[in-house]
């Protein structure tokens, strides 16, 4: 007896290989996205520009992987203070602030591993702060935030002498164009800080800051100091020295010191011997007021002038 073989059904064989086909097709798109996944790491400390230079601020992908065909975009607070762009394998310019217009640069020289660097000219004090780069592919986006510390040495103090007070000599200190705030002493030829008469820190209509300190320098006191400006952002300093010689401190003469005490002695004996005189006088004038007054009798007046005039 012959027995029936089943013929072979392509439906039955598709339905029942289908959740196999659905699974690898989800494991490998599972895996694809999982492989597009990456980080921004950028530097992990501040970096310092100086005023008038140029500064770096790189960030690179992790994994490596090539950022051709990804949006970079280095902004400050708001993703829309745009400092500069890189959209559609070209840089681009269109949102870019005014203020960044011409001084930015991105260097692409290893952007095929994921290494890019914004190149900024001419740095301002406002280019101190924050930023983040951002980097976004097809699939994801990441960011990094990065600090740039901008430093400026400002100019050597100046010193000046403005005249005299309290016994000594008013003196002067000013320096302009540092950043950030800088601190300004007075210091001794040992080195010792001075206390500051005056002291006046102001920020320019520039960014930069102006200093402006001031000692009394006495006879007694140290007569050759110096005027020390510092950033401490730098721990760099400008120091200026000024030395005032003897001659220029306010004495008092001797003779005027010997004077004046004979003033103060003379003056009250002199007003009292002009006191008595002035007593004296009057007196005096009573006196012949009174003796008039006695020869003017009740005789007639010829009489009593001639009596008067006989005695």
């Amino acid at each position: 007896m012959m027995r029936k073989v089943p013929l072979f059904s392509p439906s039955s064989t598709v339905s029942s290989a289908l959740p196999g086909y659905v699974v690898l097709c989800l494991t490998l798109q599972v895996h694809r996205l999982a492989s597009a996944q990456f980080t921004v790491t950028g530097p992990d400390r501040p970096i310092t520009a100086s005023l008038g230079g140029e500064a770096a601020l790189p960030c690179h992908l992790s994994p490596r992987m090539s950022a051709e065909n990804m949006e970079l975009r280095w902004f400050r607070s708001k993703y829309s203070l745009v400092v500069h762009l890189y959209h559609d394998g070209q840089d681009q310019y269109g949102e870019q602030m005014p203020e960044y217009r011409g001084r930015t640069e991105l260097l692409k020289d290893d952007i095929t591993n994921g290494r890019v660097s914004l190149r900024i000219h001419n740095i301002r004090p406002s280019d101190d702060g924050q930023y983040k780069c951002f980097f976004k592919s097809s699939v994801s986006y990441e960011e990094a935030l990065l600090e740039l510390q901008v430093a400026g040495l400002g100019s050597a103090p100046a010193i000046s002498v403005e005249g005299h007070q309290d016994g000594g000599i008013w003196v002067v200190c000013r320096s302009a164009g540092w950043y950030p705030q800088p601190e300004a002493q007075w210091r001794d030829l040992q080195g010792q800080v001075l206390r500051s008469a005056s002291e006046n820190i102001f920020q320019e209509a520039n960014g930069l800051f102006q200093t402006e300190i001031a000692i009394v320098i006495t006879e007694e006191s140290n007569q050759k100091v110096s005027c020390c400006v510092r950033n401490p952002r730098l721990n760099q300093e400008r120091e200026s020295v000024i030395s005032i010689a003897e001659l220029f401190f306010p004495r008092v003469n001797p003779w005027m010191v010997a004077l004046g005490v004979m003033l103060a002695v003379l003056f009250p004996l002199a007003s009292y011997c002009f006191w008595r005189q002035h007593r004296a006088k009057e007196a005096l004038r009573s006196d012949m007021k009174r003796q008039k007054g006695q020869c003017l009798g009740p005789m007639g007046w010829f009489e009593d002038f001639m009596s008067c005039q006989s005695s």
